[in-house]
This record gives structure tokens, C-alpha cells and sequence, in this order.
């Protein structure tokens, strides 16, 4: 039996793009290749596709080939353009490495439903619902589980001041990687914040404070069977975890530390991983995802966001949480690639 065909995405059009290109080459590393044959296929910041040789630190520069992704289930893959005219290239299962909008969101996931090859992660809905804050909040909501108090406005001239017990955190409703989150301690600080966090999307979340830690679990799987990593803990000195908006995470956090296992109470830990299964399955995830959730100080667990494609850098905390409970990369990237072609989005 031959090689598995596997076409990487990585990239792409968001504010993420960086941080996707470095999740790319960690899969570069581990990527087992007597077992898949990889087409890494790098979308530039500007949306332009090209068959690259991989991730490396010249991948947006050195031309590579352009290449489509077809929606055409004949195709069931690539269209690579060659001296003029399109060589086909079928692929059996597509890893999508992009982080974000167009990536996260249920776009790219559609395009893959079209095509009708197999890809890792969550489908169309549970991406779009995912990204949308405010939509998760609701739908994990009506399954019993705590969310942040939150309104939703659009523009600083949507805020009313005397309405807002502060501080809050505002954010956009549909981005990822703290892009536009700024914690507000008074409504001196509040217009600038809405204004920061609308660069990011037209629909802005003030949520309520959560006093307590901030927790996550990495979850693998679908349906019924599932895994979870470790839980990890993230201690915050000052303002916001911004990890991927640092000059060099490799090295360390300006500030903050993550603790892997958690230092929390071993039952403490099994509600964390409890209660990020319960997530996972009442937004209909698939695959894997990093379910962040708030530790109060009472001992309760409240959802902060779901990552559905979540970073997977040296310093991400995905494949740290799984490392800790004992699955490493390499293996990690099989469960992958095994979910996606036993699972029901092709």
C-alpha cells in the first residue's frame, strides 16, 4: 500500500498567518513520511496559493507553484499549474494548519465539503459556531454550562458607560489569539478598546470579568470517544495572555507562565476535563479542539472560548497538554489523519 497523499494548508489570509506557518513546520518535523506523502500548500497574507517544498523561512518567497484547491469531487484535490496547463494531484486527507478567520471559521471546511476529501478538525457548523463567541456562549449555555455575562455592540457609540459594571474584557466576537482583547477598568478606557477590538470585526463582545484562573484542555476525538489531554494552567501577571503577539514566545512569556499538569486538585482537574468534553460535544466538535474555560475561586468552571484548529508551535499549548498526557506530536498527527478519514465530513 502506498503512501497516503496528505495536502497541508498553512498560512492564510488572517492576522494569524505567522502563527499558522509555525504550527506548519512543527508538523514538517513530525510528519511521519514513509507513512503520507505531504503537499504543503502555503496561502500567502493576500490569499495567493502555491505548492511550496514546505514551511521553511522562505516559503512566501520562493515562487513554488500556483495551485488551486478544486471543488470538483472528480478532481478530489489539487490543480497545480505546470508550463501552462493544470496537473491533477488527488489527495486522500487535507490538515487544515490555519488558524482564524478563513480558517477556523467553517470557510475552508466548506470548500473541503465541496471537494469531498476528508480533512482534520470540526466541520462547518461547529466552526462557525466556535468562532462566533456569542453563538457558543448560547449553545453551551442551553446545555447547562457557565458562560461569561456579555452584550454585544458594534461601534464605541453603541456603549452605554452607566450600564457596564467594570472592569470587563472586550473583545472581538469572531478573532482568536487575544487580537483586539483589552481588559477595561473604567469607562475612561472603554471607547479605545471597542475601537481596538473592531479592527478585528464589526461585532464586539464586553464581557464581565471572571475572577478565578485561567484553565484548558486539549480534547481529541468524535462523538462518544474521546480524549483529553492534561489540563494546563495559565498565570497572568498584568493585562492579557498574547502569546503569538510576542517578539519571541520560543524564549518565554512577558507575562505569563503555563503550568502543565495544572496545580489544582486532582477531582478539580477531572471537572476541567469534564466540562471540556461537554463543550466539545454541545458545539458538535469533531477532531480535536482546546476548550478554554475560567477556575473560579468556588470551584466552578465557566467556558472562556474553543479553539477548533488550535496552535501548534513549540510554545502552543495543545500539543503540550497532549505531550503531558503522553501522546507526542508524531502521534498526535496519525490520530489526526486517522478522526478525518473515519469521520463523516467527506
Amino acid at each position: 500500500m502506498g503512501r497516503l497523499k496528505v495536502g497541508i494548508l498553512y498560512g492564510g489570509c488572517s492576522e494569524e498567518n505567522p502563527v499558522s506557518v509555525k504550527s506548519a513546520r512543527e508538523f514538517a518535523k513530525h510528519l511521519d513520511t514513509e507513512k503520507y506523502e505531504p503537499y504543503w500548500i502555503g496561502i500567502s497574507d493576500t490569499g495567493v496559493w502555491n505548492l511550496s517544498d514546505g514551511p521553511g523561512s522562505d516559503w512566501g518567497s520562493n515562487g513554488g507553484r500556483p495551485v488551486v484547491l478544486s471543488p470538483d469531487r472528480n478532481v478530489h484535490g489539487l490543480l497545480v499549474l505546470e508550463e501552462g496547463r493544470y496537473e491533477a494531484i488527488r489527495l486522500d486527507v487535507v490538515l487544515p494548519v490555519l488558524h482564524g478567520k478563513l480558517g477556523e471559521d467553517g470557510a475552508v471546511q466548506g470548500l473541503l465539503e465541496f471537494a469531498g476529501i476528508p480533512y482534520a478538525g470540526c466541520d462547518i457548523p461547529s466552526s462557525a459556531l466556535c468562532m462566533d463567541k456569542s453563538l457558543a456562549y448560547a449553545v453551551v449555555t442551553s446545555a447547562g454550562i457557565a458562560t461569561p455575562g456579555f452584550q454585544i455592540v458594534t461601534t464605541a457609540e453603541d456603549v452605554d458607560p452607566a450600564e457596564i459594571t467594570f472592569p470587563v474584557v472586550v473583545k472581538p466576537a469572531r478573532s482568536g489569539s487575544s487580537f483586539g482583547v483589552t481588559k477595561v477598568h473604567g469607562k475612561e478606557e472603554l471607547d479605545s478598546a471597542v475601537q481596538d477590538a473592531t479592527q478585528y470585526d464589526t461585532k464586539v463582545l464586553i464581557e464581565e470579568t471572571i475572577v478565578g484562573s485561567e484553565v484548558g484542555c486539549a480534547i481529541l476525538g468524535n462523538g462518544a470517544d474521546l480524549i483529553a489531554g492534561e489540563v494546563d494552567q495559565i498565570a497572568v501577571s498584568h493585562g492579557v495572555f498574547r502569546p503569538h503577539q510576542e517578539a519571541n514566545p520560543e524564549s518565554g512569556f512577558e507575562n505569563s507562565t503555563i503550568t502543565v499538569p495544572a496545580d489544582i486538585p486532582a477531582e478539580t482537574r477531572q471537572l476541567v476535563r469534564e466540562t471540556a468534553k461537554a463543550v466539545y460535544r454541545a458545539l458538535g466538535c469533531r477532531g480535536l479542539s482546546r476548550v478554554d474555560l475560567f477556575l473560579k475561586d468556588d470551584g466552578t468552571v465557566v467556558l472562556n472560548e474553543v479553539n477548533t484548529f488550535p496552535g501548534m508551535t513549540t510554545y502552543s499549548r495543545y500539543p503540550q497538554m497532549m505531550a503531558a498526557a503522553g501522546m507526542p506530536m508524531s502521534e498526535l498527527i496519525d490520530r489526526m489523519v486517522s478522526l478525518a478519514l473515519t469521520g463523516k465530513n467527506q
